[in-house]
């Protein structure tokens, strides 16, 4: 491939990787900063200042989410057709920090949340579609980059709730809406001074056009097997989703937040799971590694597949444990130990997700094919905006056995995907 960086033997590198690699975790730590840190406080900012009800602040969470992995579809097929992932990246980064400024003016509430959502479209797919072209196709590190590049994610995820949050919860919320918007400025800065360290753009306009071959794993096959992952991705971001919208309001509400003589603010809580991320990640790769060499590497959809289960577990977890509390609030020892259990499940899916979806991208349609794995997130963040409808219906620990159910059907979805995958994987070998 044109776009293929070559390495080997001379490569200028950053911790055994491609500095390009770097440059693009430190930007997407950045934009996660600023992404989290405003999500942080998007629902107790609807319902404490906007005086929002929780169902309204729950369809407006889930539209706004949904918005924001809707737009990278169309942007995805504008930056390979047009723009290049670079110019993407730099006008999404913009516009995003722009919209996240705009967040510190109440009246400009909704129009801050579409230009924040605008943005995203153009940022969010061209980025990590820029990892492949760092490696040979044949480079051992590929397996594992996009490993690295989600640890990158959580950074500043884990930052986030901890500056924005506070500043937000204990000073204003527009210092945390602030917060977030020079977060956004400093992950632009980063990638215009890293560009010499990324791959060169290959526009698909600009490329000669190649014969699809619909048997292979650029045609038919490939659509409908990514189409069904994506399927089993929206269930299962249904529950997934509900760590930043009611499981936030349950933190606020059902949980004894004291630690001695000082409260634990709800925001800290959010902290947690991107903590975890950090801390669980090396040691799966570990594991992971470990078992490859004893030849016992389990395919992608099986490892998703346990991830939800797991997932499944730690709701089902929050059931047994509010429905035991009764009209008492639970220690923040058993919120703390869901988190736990949730991030193990979480990064045998997210991350694998993304690889396989960038993996299996046909030549000149990256962005393109990454958008397609936001497009199950967008449909995931609206179907948990109406599953979070239902937070005021149903008693807690209800709610949290509803949950649970949801990524235990997720999980059996991806099960039933893992001979597809495995088949798509063959051709593509052998092409």
């Amino acid at each position: 491939m044109t776009e293929m960086r070559q390495a080997g033997e001379g490569e200028a590198t950053w911790f055994g990787q491609p500095r390009g690699l770097t440059i693009l975790f430190l930007t997407n730590m950045w934009e996660q900063f600023s992404y989290f840190g405003m999500r942080a406080l998007l629902v107790y900012y609807m319902t404490r200042q906007l005086l929002f009800t929780q169902p309204h602040s729950s369809f407006v969470y889930g539209a706004y989410t949904a918005c924001a992995y809707f737009t990278p579809i169309v942007g995805g097929v504008i930056a390979d057709r047009y723009l290049g992932k670079r110019r993407a990246v730099i006008v999404g980064a913009s516009i995003m920090a722009l919209g996240h400024f705009l967040m510190a003016f109440e009246a400009m509430f909704y129009i801050a949340l579409a230009t924040i959502a605008l943005g995203n479209g153009f940022f969010l797919p061209s980025l990590p579609s820029q990892i492949n072209g760092l490696y040979r196709g044949d480079d051992p590190r590929r397996g594992w980059a996009y490993n690295v590049y989600y640890v990158g994610i959580n950074i500043g995820g884990f930052l986030a709730p901890l500056i924005c949050g506070t500043l937000g919860e204990l000073y204003g919320w527009h210092y945390g809406f602030g917060a977030a918007g020079v977060g956004m400025l400093a992950g632009l800065l980063i990638y215009l001074g890293g560009q010499q360290y990324l791959p060169a753009d290959v526009r698909a306009k600009d490329a000669a056009p190649a014969p699809v071959d619909e048997s292979g794993p650029s045609g038919r096959r490939l659509v409908l097997v990514l189409g069904a992952v994506g399927l089993a991705v929206t269930v299962f971001r249904g529950a997934y989703e509900q760590v930043g919208n009611t499981v936030a309001l349950w933190a606020e509400s059902g949980v004894d937040r004291r630690l001695g003589g000082l409260s634990i603010p709800m925001t800290w809580f959010q902290s947690l799971n991107p903590l975890l991320v950090m801390l669980l990640t090396p040691i799966l790769l570990a594991v992971w590694r470990r078992r490859a060499a004893a030849g016992y590497d389990a395919p992608p959809a099986r490892r998703m597949a346990l991830g939800a289960l797991i997932v499944g577990g730690a709701y089902f977890l929050l059931a047994a444990v509010t429905w035991f509390a009764g009209d008492m609030k639970a220690s923040w020892l058993w919120l703390a130990l869901f988190f736990l259990i949730f991030t193990i499940g979480e990064l045998f899916v997210l991350p694998i997700g993304l690889g396989l979806f960038a993996r299996l991208a046909p030549a000149k349609l990256g962005a393109t094919t990454v958008a397609a794995w936001y497009l199950a997130i967008f449909s995931g963040s609206l179907f948990a905006g109406l599953v979070g409808g239902l937070w005021s219906l149903l008693d807690r620990s209800s709610y949290f056995a509803l949950l649970a159910v949801i990524a235990t059907v997720a999980a059996g979805l991806l099960r039933l995907l893992d001979q597809p995958i495995r088949r798509i994987d063959l051709s593509q070998s052998e092409n």
